[in-house]
């Protein structure tokens, strides 16, 4: 499988939420690159106990500005900040288009 120049360089956030109760945990980690991103994915997965699992704690990744080093608190907080920015977009209408006057 080959990357894109793009998914080599993008940062993406590591989140840790509650299948089951819709709980967010928030940014666990950001890291550079979806390689490098999926494989810490798999490192918190293989290191969660079964416990933590079956409660329905799972890991999922999100392309991000946040950089990699950033304070976890920041990075959930930052992370919100493009939900909400994301949702508010999605809610608009669509631009409509000048109609030609003949």
């Amino acid at each position: 499988m080959s990357l894109t120049r793009d998914e080599a360089k993008n940062f993406y956030a590591i989140i840790r939420h509650n299948v089951r109760t819709y709980v967010s945990a928030g940014v666990v980690q950001v890291i550079k690159g979806v390689q490098n991103a999926e494989a810490t994915v798999k490192q918190f997965e293989q290191g969660q106990s079964s416990e933590d699992r079956h409660s329905g704690w799972r890991y999922f990744l999100e392309q991000t500005e946040i950089k990699p080093g950033t304070n976890l608190e920041e990075a959930t907080f930052l992370r919100q900040k493009e939900l909400e920015l994301r949702e508010s977009k999605a809610l608009q209408p669509p631009e409509s288009f000048p109609f030609r006057q003949s």
